[in-house]
């Protein structure tokens, strides 16, 4: 057993209400430099649509991620051959357009304008080469267009969806649809850091966030082809790659990163995982169906004796086994089995997880009404529409969050379904306790259990949403250098000099 510690995430969807405030906080903090106007590395999508950048979930067309090979995975880029003949021209990257050329305004159009009868207007100018733009394309352009034919229809996860469930949600998702945040998944078997020819790419022992060194990056870019959700950026300013690095400043003092810490709709939860790193490989060879049960098997009981032995066998310390046993990650994930990985057929197993969005009531306008559907003539249970009659299919959902097996989703909104019923009883006393006793066992989940799902989702404080203990990186460092000669110095830089050439 070759236990280790991962920092990991959990977005509540059913909480997000798309206001993109995590999105400017880490632009604000992280990429409003020269060359990082495009770089989103916190972005909100509207689902059903293309997300950003366009199409990202298409592997056919990018090749990221990983793929099996006989008894063992293989990128999907490309192999050591390919590697070699594609290092300054890769054919499999975004492009321009499938993000967005950046844009500014000549503002002072405004001011030096001559007089004349009409408003003079600020247009749009490249942020790339200065020259007036049509602006086509932004980093949430179809925000809130899930009924758009241009977006919606083409999403890869309606591919399984049937003729009459692709014409139901052309209808319907005119008026709902759910936001999609995303950040790096600081995957347990991240693909951007095997394509990367330099070793530029690299995951941290201590706490299993993937950073990018400035230093050895060759701008090479196979890094954001071998990603299959496309959260590393090239810098077309300085020729070097850049991704999120989940504010690990913040994150080493125990505090959460800037986009957690503003969140409005208090969606994100931060925490330790413990896993098995002996078992990456099987857990990533299993058939699509099987793969969010084998990352969820892969992930270690922090009580139990031999993995707490087995941890500080490899240096992790009391503090992190303690901030692990109280992880609110480690609650939805697997004591409630409510947080899915996003596209785990992509098998870099993700350690960012979902609660899926609890799906609308469905009716209809009738009488100068809105009648509920499924309700009975006594109004009874009103407020809830079964999974079957959802606007949004299971099938969509498990082609995001389960590979295809749609029974997982099903048994979350089950659970989910008993939690709403559960608070529903005790809050407002309509719910007849036979409906209440099957929704429960339907749910597989007790009354105590639907208490503590809900009193995490809808009244956590930040020191529940947040398990991070400090994370003794200067006792991580001592290992490769010593931390005492560089004391006494202070600021920014790199920590060896630049070479010179006389």
């Amino acid at each position: 057993m070759n236990v280790r510690s991962q920092v990991s995430m959990v977005f509540h969807l059913d909480k997000c209400i798309g206001c993109h405030t995590c999105s400017i906080a880490c632009k604000n903090v992280w990429t409003d430099r020269k060359g990082t106007e495009y770089m989103w590395w916190n972005n909100v999508e509207t689902k059903p649509g293309t997300g950003y950048p366009t199409l990202w979930e298409d592997q056919e067309r990018y090749k990221g991620g990983w793929e099996r090979n006989g008894n063992g995975l293989k990128l999907r880029l490309q192999g050591k051959g390919r590697t070699l003949v594609n290092l300054f021209a890769s054919p499999n990257l975004p492009t321009m357009d499938d993000y967005y050329e950046p844009w500014t305004y000549r503002y002072e159009d405004l001011f030096d304008s001559p007089e004349g009868d009409d408003q003079p207007t600020a247009r749009p100018i490249s942020l790339v080469d200065g020259q007036p733009i049509d602006i086509e394309a932004g980093p949430n352009w179809d925000d809130d267009l899930g009924g758009s034919p241009v977006y919606a229809s083409n999403d890869p996860n309606l591919e399984e969806l049937s003729a009459e469930e692709r014409e139901d949600l052309n209808e319907l998702e005119r008026l709902v649809f759910f936001y999609l945040p995303r950040i790096c998944n600081h995957c347990v078997n991240p693909s951007c850091v095997a394509a990367c020819p330099a070793g530029a790419i690299y995951k941290r022992g201590e706490d299993g966030i993937v950073l990018l060194s400035q230093e050895k990056c060759k701008a090479w870019r196979m890094c954001i082809s071998g990603c299959p959700y496309k959260k590393t950026f090239f810098n077309w300013s300085t020729g070097k790659s850049e991704k999120c690095v989940l504010c690990y400043p913040r994150v080493e003092t125990g505090q959460a990163p800037a986009c957690f810490h503003s969140c409005v709709g208090r969606i994100r939860y931060m925490g330790l995982l413990l896993y098995d790193a002996d078992r990456i490989t099987e857990a990533a060879l299993v058939d699509d169906p099987d793969l969010v049960d084998a990352q969820r098997d892969m992930i270690l009981d922090p009580y139990d004796p031999e993995v707490i032995e087995a941890a500080k066998a490899n240096g992790i310390t009391d503090a992190q086994i303690a901030a692990a046993q109280n992880s609110p990650v480690y609650k939805f994930v697997i004591e409630w089995g409510l947080a899915l990985p996003l596209h785990p057929e992509f098998r870099t197993q993700p350690m960012l997880f979902y609660v899926p969005p609890m799906l609308p009531v469905l009716g209809a306008m009738q009488k100068a009404g809105y009648d509920v559907e499924g309700s009975s003539e006594d109004g009874e249970m009103p407020q809830f529409s079964t999974q079957e009659r959802s606007r949004i299919p299971i099938k969509y959902m498990a082609s995001l969050f389960t590979a295809g097996n749609t029974e997982i989703v099903a048994e979350v909104y089950r659970k989910m379904f008993a939690v709403r019923v559960h608070m529903r009883a005790k809050k407002v006393g309509d719910v007849p306790q036979a409906k209440l006793e099957e929704a429960l066992s339907l749910g597989a989940t007790t009354p105590d259990e639907a208490e503590a799902i809900y009193r995490l989702t809808a009244l956590p404080t930040p020191d529940e949403r947040y398990v991070l203990p400090p994370m003794t990186r200067e006792t991580a460092v001592e290992s490769l250098v010593d931390p005492f000669t560089r004391k006494q110095e202070a600021g920014f830089g790199f920590s060896q000099a630049p070479e010179r050439r006389w």
